[in-house]
């Protein structure tokens, strides 16, 4: 019977962890949503305003394990919560850790189609704590033009 009711509490547990793991995670719908709010915010405060909120780490553009940044279509980034160094630093010409020109494929998103989702490799934040070479995870990062202006947000998630 105590072997049972021990099995009985780790079974629990797990579910318990399970569910708080997921719980920690962005979705597609909240990241969309979270990028459209953010254009909003901009198109109804301004830039320099809509930036104050959208720099806030602690503030509602930054969520479970996502958040929202701005960059312009030069691919200098406006505005990024989580590492604010990066502001007014341009990432152009830099390459992703699967070899890619993410900032020039962001950019083209939402120069052509406006808003959508693109997919690469790239190292989970605990993962990027550790010495390279890095695992690296699937990422889905969904971009969305701010209407009128040459600049873009971006959420991401990994899968």
């Amino acid at each position: 019977m105590r072997k049972v009711a021990v099995i009985a509490l780790v079974i629990m547990a797990s579910v318990v962890l399970v569910a708080s793991s997921l719980a920690a995670s962005a979705t597609k719908e909240e990241c969309i949503a979270k990028c459209k709010e953010a254009a909003q915010l901009i198109t109804e405060k301004g830039m320099d305003a809509a930036f104050q909120e959208l720099q806030n780490k602690d503030g509602k553009f930054v969520w479970k394990d996502s958040y929202v940044y701005v960059m312009d279509f030069k691919g200098t980034h406006l505005t990024q919560p989580l590492r604010p160094a990066s502001v007014g630093k341009n990432f152009l010409e830099t390459k992703i850790p699967d070899g890619r020109f993410l900032v020039k494929e962001l950019i083209e998103m939402a120069k052509t189609k406006g808003e959508g989702w693109i997919e690469y490799m790239y190292p989970k934040p605990e993962e990027m704590a550790k010495p390279k070479p890095w695992k690296l995870s699937k990422k889905l990062a969904y971009v969305y033009r701010v209407p009128g202006k040459e600049i873009f947000v971006s959420a991401g998630l990994f899968e």
